[in-house]
């Protein structure tokens, strides 16, 4: 099937509310070697601000992200949609991807007025190399030469990881670069330890992770936090009510014939503990699991057999069990409230059958056909994106009070203060991280925090 590595640079980590301002992806056979590859960039949109910390890593300006010479945002995710589609079924892999650049690349089909799930529909699939190499690190040590900061600490860092395991990575957080070092590192695990390569292939797929999880009595579950290897030996309890493909598992250091001797008040703040006794695995993310019979003994050394072989036993005998943990925790789940931001709202349900048709025309209609569209559409949010995307291309074709309220909506994001938390970023908090990188700053640095102060100034008039 073969694979799509791809990377992305941004104007921040806001995942809903950043965007993407270069994007770079490699498709590869089966044995990655390369048969293709695409690199784009874009202009800033303008309902967006930048955060100064990452135009700094990335080395742009605010000048060269703003010119007229590059396309817009739209334009550049048309173009990297058509390459994608262009090279599916693939298996799609970036290094983090699962948790951010998957997440901006799914924000920005939305909010083009397409359907954000490229990456796991029409037979593609996806997964994360970042989730490869730690597991490599521990299944495989010897596949990878893994830095270590002043403190000891394994680092996986692409622009330290990479040239410690031989790749010349001295364009790092260029999305291209970044995209060759990614494939160097798989292909080193493909190489040296083929048992963790097979394993990352076999539940890249959402498919074939359910049906490993169904099929199993227990397994492995093998979870990083701050860099160091967790392993947890794990049964399937069942599905998340509202997602199917996330499991809840029981954590088989804990006996479940105590546990169900408990009354539900206590079950509930047992479940609730730290370390988590109910472990949630995502089969739709390229879960880090493994069979037990794969595993190293010291792997599970707090768990003999015969235990693990009890509590299996008690759990086939006691089918309530599992479900009484399941009804605990669905009863415990917070009650989901829709954001009142559309780009929040990617998640809140599938446009209707008419509305799909209707995102397909907008883009095949010219631009004088696509205000009524717009208008047609059923889902105001929908209705929202296509507005903006108007206002940004041909103005000429919106109405002044919607143009009016677009840009009222804009001047309140801009100037939002206090700054929501873990949202966008307003100019007060560019112009502030701009006085404090300016501390210290060589001259080059200085010249660009200069240029992007006197262009957020210009932006809050």
């Amino acid at each position: 099937m073969g694979f799509v590595f791809y990377d992305t640079e941004t104007t921040g980590t806001h995942t809903r509310f950043d965007q993407i301002l270069q994007f770079a992806a490699i498709h590869t056979d089966d044995n990655l070697v390369e048969l293709d590859r695409f690199e784009i960039r874009c202009r800033l949109q303008s309902h967006v601000v930048p955060h100064p910390g990452a135009l700094a890593v990335t080395g742009m300006t605010i000048g060269r992200v703003t010119s007229n010479d590059l396309i817009s945002h739209y334009e550049m995710i048309r173009l990297i949609r058509s390459r994608l589609l262009a090279w599916s079924p693939s298996i799609f892999v970036g290094y983090n991807s699962i948790s951010f650049d998957e997440e901006l690349l799914r924000s920005a089909l939305f909010q083009t007025l397409h359907d954000p799930y490229l990456t796991n529909k029409g037979g593609n699939s996806r997964a994360d190399a970042l989730s490869l190499v730690r597991l490599a690190s521990v299944f495989a040590p010897e596949c990878l030469s893994v830095p270590c900061n002043d403190k000891g600490a394994s680092v996986f860092k692409l622009d330290q990881l990479a040239p410690a395991n031989g790749f010349n990575h001295c364009n790092a957080h260029d999305a291209l670069a970044d995209v060759e070092a990614t494939i160097h590192l798989a292909r080193c695990i493909m190489d040296r330890a083929p048992d963790c390569w097979s394993r990352f292939l076999r539940f890249s797929s959402k498919a074939s992770s359910i049906a490993f999880i169904d099929s199993e009595e227990a397994f492995l579950l093998t979870e990083f936090y701050r860099n160091c290897a967790y392993h947890f030996v794990v049964a399937p309890l069942g599905r998340e009510v509202n997602n199917p493909a996330v499991f809840y598992c029981l954590d088989l250091r804990h006996d479940p014939q105590t546990i169900a001797a408990l009354p539900d008040a206590q079950l509930s703040a047992f479940i609730k503990r730290s370390p988590k006794p109910i472990r949630k695995v995502k089969a739709h993310k390229g879960p880090p699991i493994a069979p037990l019979d794969e595993c190293p003994s010291d792997f599970r050394a707090d768990l003999d057999d015969a235990a693990v072989s009890a509590r299996l036993e008690y759990l086939a005998a006691h089918p309530e069990f599992s479900e009484r943990i399941l009804a605990v925790i669905a009863a415990d789940a917070d009650e989901y409230e829709e954001s009142e931001h559309f780009e929040e709202q990617i998640y809140g349900g599938f446009p209707s059958y008419a509305d799909a048709r209707r995102m397909e025309r907008f883009h095949a209609e010219p631009w004088e056909a696509r205000p009524a569209i717009v208008a047609s559409f059923e889902c105001e949010k929908l209705r929202h994106f296509g507005a903006r995307i108007l206002v940004q291309h041909r103005p000429d074709l919106v109405d002044q009070e919607q143009r009016a309220a677009l840009k009222e909506a804009l001047y309140g994001r801009l100037h939002a203060d206090p700054a929501p938390a873990r949202k966008w970023t307003t100019i007060k908090q560019a112009r502030s991280a701009v006085a404090e990188m300016m501390i210290g700053a060589d001259d080059a640095r200085r010249s660009m925090l200069q240029d992007l102060d006197a262009y957020l100034l210009n932006l809050a008039a």
